[in-house]
């Protein structure tokens, strides 16, 4: 009985102890989201009367809320890069102001619902939200409201950055004595991998429509060319614009336009919405500042470990930074001579790769370099002669998840000297970098350009071409910092090991091709499919994604080329004339090269070659077909099977195995002599033994026949 209560004391005491996790878990769980549509204005200046925030809230929990509410709280001026670091992680802040909470209709809401927000909140002297001086500050849209079953708390909020270039109702703030000279790379890349195969003369294949979505009005891409060509009006912002432009992206929007198919073999829709997207494109990028980024966006780093044992092999690199001939012959445009925004962290190995590949300037983030000069601009990197240009990580930072665009230009404002105590020294040159698969809409991309146009009105940015912060002199020196965290985030090692496989047998299988005269197609064009699907395998887009799912693509535009050579199988069983005949092998070549094909026989009990060198490799031209007589000898009679399959001289497979169905009635020749020569052996030994007993039989009556002595005779 005793034993009993205290499994029931203990029973409780677990359950008890473990309430207050489940409660705290509970509530970990999201219960509203909230979402703006309009912040207005972005930035405060002196004549500011209101600030407006719009949007909706929704009930994504699993309870009804009511007695919703929202209401503004903002905290104190920002003076430093770590109070910006922790508003931008979601830390809460001391609050300097706030509204009074303002009820949503409706007020209830079931799981599911949605209740529209709408706050106009008054700014100036007399306001409960007074900011005391420029600068920039954290905003809180803060959201309460009471779940069933439990008690009033807050729910959801958004934090914004809230750059005050003047105090509402007081004169205009002085500007800093010297402006930053700024320039924004404006990033065309691919969200994802979408190309599945694009064979050398066949159908492009895409994973799905989201591409031709993108590009369709409203998409993603749409919205970023469409901003960037709204902001021509204003000379300033566009000058300070450069194009970054992911050469893949712009390769596969070209080979839409001349039709292509979705994973299934379903038709394309989207071949007209690339066609006018691709020309909108053209005509942006005319006499603009334009530099490349890595084909779909590799990661680099990752590209040096794929068969990193062999130095001579740089092609997968090559192809990758090769991008600049591909703009300038679909765009019309050169873009800046050796200059690469590349994505991820980048090693030594990799700094030393992409400069032997010609790359001159390194665009990248200014935490990736360690100097022992503060970095206000362009430094050579140690030990090679390459120029890296730092962009600006706390913006990049900023530009990244929810109210990107305002925290950006909150970011901005602070580097550009809205800051009480701004670390670090004042930066004469600022390079801006928004995310690369950039999917802010498009009113914010436009928005988000405006209020940079105001920023340079106002003297608070000076606008300057990139190509003249890539001008200057370096300022020193620094080296690229390559630290776990980049490791860890990089591509993983089951990946690039698949990749190194596959590189492999593609090299294998090319290096048995040799250019046909009359087709003229090289072998590099042939197998350039599977190099570019290994590239794309390499995608920071896919970071996270297993080895088998990231090289499906190149492994599947691998094998189609190999099944083009192929052995035929026979539609009967063949009969062999006599003990020793030729096996007919018919080989089809259905590529555009000649490949020397080498034969193997596997399973082949019952049957054996004579002659070896048949078996060797023999050139098989462009789109032909050959057949081969293999001289082979039966081992026995009656029916069997043998498979005969092709491979390229170093032992890349081709095509499929095909299963030969043989009889034969007869021995070969050799086989009978064979056999023979084993007969005559075996009699001769059967003879031997017999002899050997016949003798040792004679000598044992002998023995028994002979007079035995006594020992007593001998005695």
């Amino acid at each position: 009985m005793k034993r009993l209560a205290a499994t029931v004391l203990s029973i409780l005491f677990l359950a008890f102890s473990a309430l207050p996790v489940a409660v705290a878990q509970a509530q970990e769980q999201p219960r509203l989201r909230v979402d703006l549509d309009q912040l207005n204005p972005r930035v405060i200046t002196s004549t500011s009367a209101s600030l407006t925030v719009t949007g909706r809230v929704t009930n994504i929990g699993d309870r009804r809320i009511s007695k919703l509410g929202v209401r503004l709280q903002l905290g104190t001026r920002l003076q430093n890069e770590q109070q910006i670091g922790d508003v931008l992680a979601g830390d809460k802040f001391k609050d300097l102001a706030a509204t009074e909470f303002v009820d949503l209709e409706p007020d209830v809401l079931e799981p599911g619902q949605s209740a529209a927000l709408d706050l106009a909140v008054p700014l100036g002297q007399a306001a409960k939200l007074q900011f005391p001086r420029p600068g920039v500050y954290p905003l809180l849209v803060n959201i309460n409201g009471t779940p069933d079953f439990g008690g009033p708390e807050r729910l959801a909020a958004v934090t914004l950055l809230m750059p005050v270039l003047g105090v509402p109702g007081r004169a205009p703030a002085s500007r800093p004595s010297s402006a930053p000279s700024t320039s924004l790379l404006w990033p065309i890349a691919n969200s994802a991998v979408h190309v599945v195969s694009a064979p050398l003369g066949g159908p492009l294949t895409l994973a799905d429509e989201r591409l031709a979505d993108e590009l369709a009005p409203g998409g993603r891409l749409d919205s970023l060319v469409e901003a960037a060509r709204a902001a021509e009006a204003d000379t300033k912002v566009s000058s300070s614009l450069c194009l970054a432009i992911d050469p893949d992206l712009v390769a596969t929007v070209d080979a839409m336009t001349r039709g292509y198919q979705v994973a299934g073999g379903a038709p394309g829709k989207g071949a007209e919405t690339a066609k006018n997207w691709l020309g909108r494109l053209k005509a942006l990028v005319a006499g603009r500042c334009v530099v490349t980024l890595p084909f779909a966006d590799a990661d680099l780093t990752a590209l040096t470990k794929v068969r990193a044992g062999d130095a001579t092999d740089t092609a997968l690199m090559t192809t990758a930074l090769g991008g600049a001939g591909t703009i300038k012959n679909l765009l019309g445009i050169q873009p800046q001579d050796g200059v690469l925004w590349p994505g991820g962290a980048l090693d030594s190995q990799t700094v030393e790769a992409i400069g032997k590949a010609g790359v001159k300037t390194v665009l990248t983030d200014s935490g990736k370099l360690q100097s022992r000069t503060p970095l206000s601009s362009g430094v050579s990197i140690e030990g090679t002669d390459l120029r890296a240009q730092p962009i600006d990580a706390l913006i990049s930072s900023a530009l990244n998840g929810s109210g990107s665009t305002q925290n950006g230009l909150g970011a901005i404002a602070f580097r550009a000297g809205l800051g009480g105590q701004n670390e670090g020294p004042e930066r004469s040159r600022l390079l801006i970098a928004p995310p690369r698969q950039w999917a802010a809409t498009g009113t914010e991309l436009t928005t988000f350009l405006g209020r940079m146009g105001d920023f340079y009105t106002a003297g608070l940015l000076k606008s300057a071409p990139l190509p003249e912060l890539l001008g200057e002199s370096p300022s020193g020196t620094a080296s690229v910092n390559y630290d776990p965290r980049d490791l860890t985030a990089s591509t993983s090692g089951d990946v690039t090991a698949k990749m190194s496989q596959l590189d492999n047998e593609t090299l294998g299988l090319s290096s048995a091709m040799t250019m046909d005269a009359t087709k003229r197609v090289r072998p590099a064009d042939v197998v350039a499919p599977v190099r570019l699907a290994l590239i794309r395998a390499a995608s920071t887009s896919w970071r996270g994604a297993d080895a088998a799912t990231v090289t499906g693509n190149a492994r599947g535009d691998l094998e189609a080329i190999r099944s083009q050579v192929t052995v035929e199988r026979p539609k009967q069983t063949i009969a062999l004339a006599s003990g020793a005949a030729p096996l007919p092998v018919f080989i089809t070549n259905n590529l555009p090269v000649g490949v020397a094909v080498q034969v193997a026989l596997k399973n082949n009990v019952g049957l054996r070659p004579t002659d070896d060198t048949q078996l060797q490799a023999q050139m098989v031209p462009a789109n032909s077909a050959r057949n081969r007589l293999l001289p082979v000898e039966a081992l026995r009679a009656g029916r069997f099977s043998v498979d005969v399959s092709l491979t390229t001289p170093d032992g890349t497979p081709l095509g499929s195995a095909a299963r030969f169905e043989l009889t034969s009635t007869e021995y070969g020749a050799i086989t009978i002599i064979i056999t023979v020569t084993a007969a005559g052996a075996l009699l001769l030994l059967s003879s031997r033994r017999i002899y050997r007993r016949i003798k040792d039989s004679r000598a044992d009556r002998a023995n028994e026949t002979a007079p035995r002595v006594t020992e007593d005779a001998q005695v």
